[in-house]
């Protein structure tokens, strides 16, 4: 008997040898040890901590297989409530709007620079 450390994908399988057993969803990016004999391959014994062994069959894909299943909850991409950083800015920017004077008005005005007939500039 051999052994050897899988990783679960996110279907919830294993690759060994260019071929997919499954090993179930509740293990999806856990790895996994599984032993086998080299002899023959179709089935695999895994075991992961805390719980019995179990054997894994090869998976057969056909052209009747069924829907895919849900991810777990655990790798559902939750919505965002709100950005500190967002937040910090629009403190920012209201504390910087309320202390501007005349933001309208720019800070040197060129406008009266050779007008008039000064002879200085």
């Amino acid at each position: 008997m051999h052994a050897e450390t899988r990783k679960v994908d996110k279907s919830g399988c294993i690759s060994f040898q260019d071929r997919k057993y499954e090993v179930g969803l509740h293990f999806v990016g856990s790895k996994v040890e599984i032993t086998f004999d080299p002899q023959d391959t179709r089935e695999l014994t895994v075991d992961y901590p805390g719980y019995d062994s179990w054997k894994a069959r090869e998976m057969v894909m056909s052209e009747k297989t069924g829907k895919r299943p849900s991810l777990p909850e655990k790798m559902t991409k939750e919505p965002a409530g709100s950005s500190r950083l967002l937040q910090g800015a629009k403190k920012v920017n209201a504390e910087r709007q309320a202390s501007a004077v005349t933001p309208s008005l720019p800070a040197v005005s060129f406008r009266h620079i050779g007008k008039g007939g000064a002879d200085h500039v």
